[in-house]
């Protein structure tokens, strides 16, 4: 046994000595190799919900090339598809580089079970994201005292009153500027023929559900049902505002006069826009971008070749003439890291400088438009595209967001007159997408008990008189106490910061 032993000892210092030889004895490409491998570019994985991406990926290779990385996109077109696989995979300890956690909602479901970075420390190197985002937006990335989030400049205001000039010339009206004239105006656009064809063929307002009501509610100085904003220096929510039920009668009041597409609550996707490209609706409270887009005027101009839809500001009501409403706790995108990124420190630090590169200039222009000299060029300050073919998806990569009114004139030509028309309209702020719900609460049972009660108000299947028990079965049935204590105490809260 002794001499067993003594033998297994010699063959295993054997072994040790030919391994060690080995490797000194490497040839020099072997040893080239093994140096190459070292210096790899760092893999960063972004995961996200989208779809569209060339391989390769011209954004993604010039954004390695510029900083030394190699960037992987894991996505999933669908975002519940996305967020169920996510799900998966954090529950598994399997963590992305970066995560879309998209809205604080999500971000606080994560960061509270303690799967997400706490950034607080590392702020003073984010500060060219910072700067650029704005610190603003950076509080709504913030959570019980961790900034958990990476906020995305949030989109502009998009939505105006939007009316058919054609028609309003055809019947000897003004541009309507109060809400009594947009219910004049659209009275005679569904009974005076403003087509001039002869038919009964024509309404007067079309939307895409109660959203369709939206320039109504805020002409009253609310809210549409649900909404959060500060009046009189207090948290008020829209369905315990005083002026809303004043709105609902006046909306009950449109829709008994038969002014109003009698489809327009069961309107979904694009079928209200369909309406109004076809030439059967006058007046509609919607975003710019879908009806001032070329494609659109085109398809809208094959139907009448005169036909021309303008902007109006918002029509003064009781309220004042607020155009709508506007979140300002919104953001367009929000990202998280993994709280396990504290154990690779140079990863984390690749992180963050492609999150400063595409928040300064030379990287935001890359991931707005491409390449310079190939996708696009600049004249004096204004950027001209000239090939956008590759970087279609580009959005993708604007993870803390663009100068959205120069990048939507000069990518996507829409007129600067219509944009700015739009930013500058007066609105209520409301503050919804700060509210992290409390235990207990289940916001779609709510939305869909007030939804339903509203659109019975409206249509007069239920009187106005009830209004108050239906809050206090809102209150008892559905919690909603505990949620607008909740909300009141977190907006407050963020409002005084």
């Amino acid at each position: 046994m002794k001499k067993s032993l003594l033998v297994s000892l010699i063959m295993m210092l054997f072994v040790s000595m030919f391994v060690m030889g080995c490797s000194s004895n490497k040839t020099s490409s072997e040893k080239e190799q093994d140096s190459v491998n070292s210096n790899k570019p760092m893999e960063i994985e972004i995961a996200m919900s989208g779809t569209g991406f060339p391989d390769p990926d011209p954004i993604a290779e010039a954004l390695n090339k510029a900083l030394g990385i190699k960037i992987k996109i894991t996505a999933l077109a669908s975002e519940e598809d996305y967020f169920n696989q996510l799900n998966v995979r954090l529950a598994a300890g399997n963590y992305p580089d970066i995560i879309l956690t998209q809205d604080r909602q999500r971000m606080a479901e994560y960061g509270r079970k303690g799967m997400l970075l706490d950034l607080t420390p590392y702020m003073e190197k984010l500060q060219p994201s910072v700067t650029f985002a704005g610190e603003d937006n950076f509080k709504k990335g913030n959570l019980d005292g961790k900034q958990y989030g990476i906020p995305r400049i949030p989109d502009v205001p998009f939505s105006t009153w939007w009316v058919r000039k054609d028609w309003l010339d055809n019947l000897g009206l003004k541009v309507p500027t109060t809400i009594e004239e947009i219910t004049e105006v659209a009275k005679a656009f569904t009974f005076n023929d403003p087509d001039q064809n002869g038919k009964n063929d024509t309404y007067g307002i079309t939307g895409g559900g109660l959203s369709g009501f939206t320039g109504v509610f805020s002409a009253f100085g609310v809210g549409t049902p649900g909404n959060f904003y500060i009046k009189d220096g207090e948290v008020v929510n829209s369905l315990y505002d005083p002026a809303m039920k004043d709105a609902l009668a006046f909306i009950k009041g449109m829709i008994d006069e038969g002014v109003v597409d009698p489809e327009l609550i069961a309107n979904t996707g694009r079928q209200h826009l369909d309406k109004i490209y076809k030439g059967q609706y006058g007046l509609i409270y919607h975003s710019w971008t879908d009806i001032a887009k070329k494609e659109n005027q085109e398809e809208i101009k094959l139907v009448n070749p005169k036909a021309e839809w303008i902007q109006i500001k918002a029509p003064t009501g009781p309220g004042g003439n607020l155009d709508g409403v506007y979140d300002v706790a919104t953001v367009s995108r929000m990202w998280s890291l993994p709280k396990s990124l504290e154990k690779e420190p140079e990863k984390l630090e690749k992180i963050l400088e492609l999150f400063n590169y595409v928040s300064e200039r030379e990287g935001n222009l890359l991931v707005m438009y491409g390449e310079e000299g190939k996708n696009y060029k600049m004249n004096g300050d204004k950027v001209e595209i000239t090939d956008p073919k590759g970087v279609e998806h580009s959005h993708y990569f604007q993870l803390t967001g663009r100068p959205n009114a120069e990048y939507l004139a000069s990518k996507f030509g829409y007129a600067q007159q219509q944009i700015d028309f739009a930013i500058e309209q007066p609105r209520i702020e409301i503050y919804d997408s700060l509210i992290t719900l409390p235990e207990g609460f289940v916001a779609s049972d709510a939305e869909r008990y007030i939804n339903e009660e509203i659109v019975k108000f409206i249509y007069g299947n239920r009187p106005l008189e009830e209004y108050d028990q239906f809050i206090s079965t809102l209150e008892g049935t559905y919690n909603y106490k505990a949620y607008l204590d909740s909300a009141t105490e977190q907006i407050s809260e963020f409002v005084g910061q």
